[in-house]
């Protein structure tokens, strides 16, 4: 349960940064000089929760396997410069 959590966490936090962003860029849309920016962003850790090639409850053969996503986070604000 706090692993959902924390996750959800992440993702929000991530959408406010870009929220933040786009109100930056529409704040200053007629401001002589202003570079627009973007938000980059990053996946965290992949946790494998079965391999590829397991077998499953049903007795067939998982072909990719299962990972979970641990979570997102922004890495850096970045200028466009056209």
């Amino acid at each position: 349960m706090m692993r959902s959590l924390w996750i959800a966490k992440t993702g929000m936090e991530a959408q406010q940064t870009q929220l933040d962003n786009i109100s930056h860029n529409l704040a200053n849309v007629a401001t002589n000089g202003y570079k627009r920016s973007h938000a980059v962003f990053e996946d965290l850790i992949y946790q494998n929760m079965r391999q590829s090639g397991a077998n499953t409850t049903e007795q067939t053969v998982l072909p990719t396997g299962l990972q979970v996503g641990l979570g997102v986070r922004p890495v850096a604000t970045a200028r466009i410069y056209t």
